[in-house]
């Protein structure tokens, strides 16, 4: 064997080697690929079952979730047993697909209102060569919540350090800008359509009646030229509600809009409901 064949064989065991090393990793790299596409889906209008979804917030990986495939047990025991507070669970099995991709496209063919649902905060995908098992859930609210009021304040003061800060929102950069003064208008709409949401069990800038986030600014009193909204359902605390908003690009857009100089922010709860608590922000600027 000449030395050009010896160097060729070496580069060969040295690809291969290579390959076994990197093989797995590529595998493994495909459940973020996946929740990271399943976010990029629920961050956009979306057309299902005959409905339109409004944009809703990413869903928070959660390694709890993180379920065996094959597992055939009680889903609440399993996530009793890894110490989930789980109020609502959902898990979809698919067999199949061979990447992130091809499996978000099953998803949306078969399973779009398990992705739109917006009482789903947490997710957690496990994989087996071409079986997938992922699981979408709501825990229990934990955080302690002051009145409507307090929390509004406090909405307003996390969105305000968010401001405060340039950031990129998807493809747009904005500089910092200045911060939002409290509107009790502003405050009054955003209290009742939280309220709304919550007694009707509905998700969405249009309320019950069709009327817009600027219609009910309006009917509240207020004066403005410019009016935006962020909504946002199954957060426990006005911080994780600001988290989920700067980490969607047309939230964070919102929120990061130097048009706007004005606020009013509430949340609403219903036990009955299905995310339990919704949050309103209703943004102003004159």
């Amino acid at each position: 064997m000449t030395e050009a064949q010896n160097m060729n064989t070496w580069r060969r065991c040295l690809w291969l080697a290579l390959t076994l090393l990197v093989a797995p990793w590529v595998q493994a790299a495909q459940e973020p690929q996946l929740i990271n596409a399943i976010n990029g889906y629920r961050g956009e209008v979306q057309r299902c079952a005959g409905q339109a979804f409004e944009p809703l917030p990413p869903l928070a990986a959660d390694r709890r979730l993180e379920l065996p495939v094959a597992a055939s047990g009680d889903l609440q025991q399993e996530l009793t047993r890894v110490g989930y507070p789980m109020v609502t669970v959902q898990a979809i099995i698919l067999s199949g697909p061979r990447d992130a991709a091809s499996a978000l496209q099953a998803l949306s063919e078969s399973f779009c209102q398990i992705l739109l649902d917006p009482q789903f905060v947490d997710i957690g995908i496990s994989r087996e060569d071409r079986d997938w098992r992922i699981v979408l859930a709501r825990p229990l609210l934990s955080a302690k919540l002051g009145d409507v009021k307090t929390e509004g304040q406090k909405l307003l003061e996390h969105i305000n350090r968010a401001r405060a800060q340039s950031r990129q929102c998807g493809k747009q950069s904005f500089s910092a800008t200045a911060a939002l003064t409290w509107n009790d208008s502003l405050g009054a709409a955003a209290q009742d359509h939280s309220r709304a949401m919550a007694n009707g069990n509905f998700f969405s800038h249009l309320d019950r009646d069709g009327r817009t986030p600027g219609d009910r600014a309006e009917l509240a009193g207020y004066e403005g030229t410019h009016v935006g909204e962020n909504i946002a359902a199954a957060q426990d605390s006005s911080e994780r509600v600001v988290e989920a908003w700067l980490a969607s690009p047309d939230h964070c857009a919102n929120l990061m809009n130097p048009q706007f100089s004005e606020l009013g922010a509430a949340y609403g709860s219903d036990p009955k409901s299905d995310a339990g608590i919704y949050w309103t922000a209703l943004f102003g600027g004159r």
